[in-house]
């Protein structure tokens, strides 16, 4: 690469910072010039390391993240550019390590306010080391059909519009970043287009001046003509003026400094930037116009005629045979992110879940449509946002009270039953309190707790099929089918179960009707005949009243038939027994207990005095 140039179509960045939307700019910009090779290198960004997922043209590529400068270096030597995204309060030290590195060729400050005692002593070290700083204050440039800096030169559409995957025959340089926007499509409707472009940046001391890349322009053959944006404030212009005179620039050169309707305005009047502020009559924009005027530049009347002078200029150039014609190339379509597309309405892609209970998508979340701000406000308490989430319904107060009650009764029964028991193990394994919890719900099933689903299933069975209490017995005896939710190890008719007996009066007090209810303890007064233990227990209770409370909130039996083959009405234990889960794993590990191994003399070891020898 000559002296002269900053970039060219190998030339590859490092991003300081995590910019992944200006990286993927970039990379949109390289695949529409055709380059082989994504221009971004990796992120530099010292709270942590990985990959970021972004796209070269239709393709998804990752590009890593290095903790520091040096890692990155080390990964990829070739890279010469650091695009520094830092803030104000650091970019001034992340560049000065990037020029204490052999590798970073150029770099690119883009923070805005930068002290100005650092950026002296970086410009001054950079002119030493023949190294090139664009910025501070700036968004950049580029130089089409190689490399774009950042952000600059706005969306793939104006890049498209205004020629920059390919170079023209136009030097240019401005110091707002915003105009140099409008500097390029100028330049690309009165010319064959920009060969390089930047915007030096606005603070009061950029690091590189217009002058410096004027020069640049001025050695580079291929640049046939400069293009330059100045403004009011500073003293850049004349060092351009000193430059003609010393026959240093000879190219033509159009300029126009904007600002000239400062001298209506109260003095020391402000603009965008911070340089632009004319502390003497020198730095006004109409001075400087005229003394460039003056000195040769060609300076139209106003910006108002600013492109005349621009493509009289050209055309002249191109009379006398030193433009050479441009073949426009072939560009590939550059896809739009599908975030974009969405937004502008471009796009219809099939979902792959549908979710019917809630939506997060919204300023609040909601479940079920009810804001949970609103869920909050009216109480709807743990039974209403199960009502919401479980039944897609606002169910009334006696419901919500209801599954309240149920996830009371049935959060624990002590640490012996095999769920709780083998959280306790887990827990005492030295297991998580996730691992812990799976372990017992594990267990969950027609033997514990399971039989909530099963009794429902059984009593609507008989219900639904007319069957007498004792036929229901008899027939479910044929089939060889324990009645599930029957029998209790310790409670009987004559010592009945409190939490049953809590549960059967809550729903004769508050549920408009509980005919399974009525049912199962029929079924009840022909099994306790047998035996007394052989009650409607916990599980049955809770299965045969969630039924009726279904068909009391209006569901037909077809549909309470599919909730309990989803195992609807399990979920009530679930959700209750799991909080005793996490009582019993807290409570093991604050006693710090350890390691369980089960006592011998609590297992039978009946192994035979010797195998059984196949012959």
């Amino acid at each position: 690469m000559k002296s002269y140039e900053l970039f060219d179509r190998n030339s590859r960045a490092f991003i300081y910072g995590q910019q992944q939307k200006a990286a993927q700019r970039m990379l949109d910009f390289d695949y529409l010039c055709k380059r082989e090779t994504p221009s971004v290198a990796g992120f530099i960004t010292p709270t942590g390391s990985g990959y970021v997922k972004l796209f070269f043209g239709t393709k998804e590529i990752s590009i890593p993240r290095y903790i520091s400068l040096d890692e990155a270096i080390l990964a990829n030597p070739d890279v010469d550019v650091m695009v520094n995204f830092s803030s104000e309060r650091s970019c001034a030290e992340t560049t000065m390590e990037a020029l204490d590195t052999e590798n970073i060729r150029t770099i690119i400050m883009i923070a805005e306010g930068v002290p100005q005692r650092d950026v002296r002593k970086i410009a001054k070290i950079a002119r030493e080391r023949g190294k090139w700083i664009i910025g501070p204050a700036t968004v950049g440039g580029l130089k089409p059909g190689c490399f774009k800096i950042g952000n600059a030169a706005g969306t793939i559409q104006n890049i498209k519009d205004t020629k920059l995957y390919r170079p023209g025959s136009v030097g240019f340089v401005s110091v707002s970043g915003g105009l140099s926007n409008e500097g390029y499509n100028i330049v690309s409707r009165n010319t064959d287009g920009i060969y390089e472009g930047y915007a030096v940046g606005g603070d009061v001391y950029p690091a590189t001046t217009l002058i410096d890349h004027l020069l640049r322009y001025e050695q580079n053959p291929n640049i046939k003509m400069m293009v330059a944006l100045g403004e009011v404030g500073g003293k850049d212009e004349y060092q351009i003026i000193d430059a003609i005179k010393e026959k240093k620039l000879t190219k033509p050169l159009v300029m126009w400094v904007t600002g000239t309707c400062a001298e209506v305005l109260p003095g020391g009047v402000q603009f965008g930037h911070a340089g632009a502020k004319a502390d003497s009559k020198a730095d006004t924009a109409k001075a400087k116009n005229a003394a460039l005027r003056e000195a040769g530049v060609i300076v139209p009347d106003s910006f108002e005629d600013y492109d005349q002078k621009i493509k009289e200029t050209f055309d002249k150039l191109k009379a006398e045979g030193k433009i050479e014609e441009i073949i426009e190339p072939t560009t590939p379509n550059v896809p739009m992110d599908y975030a974009q597309a969405v937004a502008e309405g471009l796009v219809r892609k099939p979902t792959n879940f549908i979710s019917t209970i809630c939506d997060e998508t919204g300023e609040i979340h909601n479940y079920c449509g009810v804001p949970i701000d609103q869920v909050i406000k009216e109480n709807y308490g743990i039974g209403g946002v199960l009502g919401l989430l479980w039944f897609k319904k606002k169910l009334p107060q006696y419901a919500r009270d209801f599954i309240e009650l149920v996830i009371q009764i049935v959060a624990d029964h002590g640490p012996a039953v095999s769920g709780a028991h083998n959280t306790i193990v887990t827990a005492r394994a030295g297991k998580g309190l996730i691992e812990s919890i799976i372990s017992g719900m594990v267990t969950i099933g027609p033997r514990f707790g399971g039989a909530v689903n099963g009794a429902a299933n059984h009593f609507s069975w008989g219900l639904q099929n007319n069957l007498e209490p004792r036929e229901f017995v008899n027939e479910m005896k044929k089939k060889n089918v324990m009645i599930q939710g029957i029998g209790h190890r310790i409670h009987s008719i004559d010592n009945p179960d409190e939490r049953c007996e809590i549960m059967m009066n809550f729903a004769k007090d508050h549920f408009p009707k509980h005919p399974l209810l009525d049912y199962a303890l029929a079924v009840q007064d022909v099994t306790t005949m047998k035996k007394g233990t052989l009650i409607l227990n916990v599980d049955g209770t809770i299965g045969v009243l969630f039924v009726d409370l279904l068909k009391s909130l209006g569901y037909q039996d077809i549909e309470i038939k599919e909730m309990i083959e989803m195992g609807f009405f399990n979920a009530f234990f679930i959700i209750g027994r799991t909080m005793g889960f996490m009582g019993h794993y807290f409570d093991q590990k604050r006693l710090k207990t350890p390691l369980y191994r089960h006592p011998w003399d609590d297992i039978l070891y009946a192994v035979p005095d010797q195998p059984e020898e196949v012959k």
